[in-house]
């Protein structure tokens, strides 16, 4: 069976909607600690949101600097597909997998709301079972999710095809670009602000297009994932 691992650090709070979410997806969800220096012969992992050390210093800053992250980058320079959410994205950032920094929201607020999302790029290991262009709806909640750049960052990125996600109707944070995840040049470590991991089960997701019966937009994340994997 695939095994994903899941990251747990000080602060963090979705790991658990995280494994939980591997779990429905058909893999193997194996904790992993902050402290870790062995990633316990996973085929991924998965950064999950929270606040990790409080947010101290910057959001991610600590957390990057950890002994399991010194593995998870080693591994994914090797081709490991890595998924950062939230603050595994703000994580993901810092320890310069990932371009880009989330700085706070531009209306200096909290937010949490059902968020929909358009699927940009379709061809990284974590988004092959959506079409491009798809809109889905997952829940967002983040007080410093506001994606920047320096201007030449930001024209290489959309250059080279890195935005994997954009906001739509609605941008919640002041992201530059509507930018609500991106990956790096490889394709295979994604980020992205808001939470799939909570949109991952029948009737108690955010409702889409889908009806009542809705809400599992974000099960795709991990579905892809785990059919690159298997092959």
């Amino acid at each position: 069976m695939v095994k994903i691992g899941v990251v747990t650090f000080p602060g963090t709070l979705d790991d658990r909607d995280a494994a939980r979410a591997v779990r429905l997806a058909g893999a193997e969800a194996v904790e992993l600690w902050h402290k870790d220096e062995d990633l316990k012969s996973v085929d991924a992992v998965v950064l999950p949101g929270g606040f990790s050390y409080g947010d101290y210093l910057r959001c991610g800053a600590i957390s990057s600097l950890s002994p399991v992250m010194g593995k998870v980058i080693e591994r994914a320079k090797a081709g490991m597909p890595v998924l950062g959410i939230c603050n595994g994205f703000q994580v993901l950032c810092e320890a310069h997998l990932l371009p880009g920094a989330l700085i706070r929201n531009d209306h200096q607020k909290f937010i949490c709301r059902d968020q929909k999302l358009e699927v940009v790029r379709t061809d990284t290991p974590w988004t092959s079972k959506f079409t491009a262009g798809q809109e889905i709806t997952v829940p967002l909640k983040n007080g410093e999710g506001n994606f920047v750049c320096d201007p030449d960052d930001l024209e290489r990125i959309e250059g080279e095809g890195q935005v994997v996600f954009r906001y739509r109707e609605f941008n919640p944070n002041g992201s530059m670009n509507d930018i609500a995840g991106v990956c790096n040049e490889a394709g295979n470590v994604v980020g992205l602000m808001p939470h799939p991991e909570h949109a991952v089960e029948a009737g108690f997701g955010p409702q889409s297009e889908a009806g009542p019966h809705g809400g599992t937009d974000g099960l795709g994340l991990f579905t892809s994932v785990l059919t690159q994997l298997v092959g």
